[in-house]
């Protein structure tokens, strides 16, 4: 019992010791960051005052090594992440703000409900934003190491962020791998894409939701979105349908995944050739539009004839899964008309 008792006092000093080291570390490459930073032109009194709230997050580091690998398929994956309740809350909003909605989805270019099919998604209407220090989980990450050129360059954009003052220190809160506000964009994104739509000199994504809507308007148009399309359909193969003309899986880049897409890209007219009908069995639609053959699961799961628009969701997040249930919500929101 005693030898036991011992092993385990021996056990959390040791433990005890590697945390504080990596305190120690931690503190170190902080202390070398703000040198960075310095010689980056960033005012010495932001740093002091942004790397003061910064400290090393454990649960940050296991939440990116550990995140959970859950065997989903689109049929399971689309019920729980657009469940009718949200469809329900999505149409709701979109009626409470339909006049701001759709004066934005004029001026950008962008259908209203692709806009709110986004809010949604990412941050449950802006009910879900995270609430870990911005500031904390990206030193954190870059701390780690194993992706620390990225986490660099969004701490760097998240200093651009305060320097600017579109939020104060206090309340610069997300996610706990810094992704931000009613968007959840990372601070690049923000930088790229965020839009004061009020004019009150703030580019506010956490409490403004017309900036929030802007702002996802703005990512989708300068990204390519056509408001002349939607985004695609589901479809019926015929048997025995030849796999070499489904947009091939397994890549590692958006340049291969780009090049994929239009080894698979043919029109409307073609897929009607090759057999492919709409999920009801009834042609295909009679339009001049180019379309690849997205496969989120396997030849027996569900097939989708996306269209240019479905390339812009993969570029927010390169996901079949999420690609295609911003998609699915969309025409729940759009159908019937609200």
């Amino acid at each position: 019992m005693i030898k036991k008792l011992a092993v385990i006092l021996c056990s959390v000093c040791l433990s005890g010791s590697v945390v504080a080291k990596t305190q120690a570390e931690f503190q170190t490459y902080l202390g070398d960051l703000k040198q960075e930073a310095i010689a980056k032109g960033y005012d010495s009194k932001l740093i002091d005052d942004a790397f003061a709230t910064a400290s090393y997050k454990e649960k940050v580091v296991s939440a990116d090594k550990n995140q959970p690998e859950v065997k989903e398929t689109l049929e399971t994956y689309l019920p729980k992440r657009v469940p009718q309740w949200k469809i329900d809350r999505a149409r709701k909003l979109y009626a409470q703000n339909k006049d701001v909605l759709e004066q934005v989805a004029k001026e950008f270019g962008v259908q209203a409900r692709f806009i709110v099919a986004l809010w949604g998604l990412e941050s449950n209407f802006g009910t879900i934003q995270g609430g870990h220090n911005v500031i904390s989980s990206l030193v954190t990450l870059a701390f780690d190491g194993r992706r620390e050129a990225l986490y660099k360059r969004q701490l760097w954009a998240a200093l651009d962020i305060l320097k600017s003052g579109h939020i104060t220190l206090d309340k610069f809160k997300g996610s706990w791998a810094g992704a931000m506000g009613q968007t959840q964009f990372m601070p690049t994104s923000f930088n790229a894409y965020a839009v004061d739509y009020n004019n009150d000199g703030r580019k506010d994504i956490w409490t403004t939701k017309e900036d929030a809507f802007a702002s996802i308007a703005n990512y989708l148009k300068q990204e390519g979105w056509n408001d002349s399309l939607t985004w695609g359909r589901q479809v019926k193969l015929p048997d025995n349908f030849d796999s070499q003309y489904v947009l091939k899986r397994g890549t590692k880049t958006r340049k291969q995944w780009l090049e994929y897409w239009n080894n698979s890209e043919r029109s409307l007219a073609d897929w009607q050739a090759l057999g492919v009908r709409k999920a009801d069995g009834s042609d295909l639609p009679n339009v001049d539009v180019q379309a690849a053959l997205v496969m989120p699961d396997d030849i027996n799961g569900r097939m989708y004839l996306a269209y240019d628009n479905y390339k812009v969701f993969m570029h927010w997040n390169r996901s079949y899964y999420f690609a295609t249930s911003v998609g699915y919500l969309s025409d729940r929101i759009g159908y019937p008309k609200i």
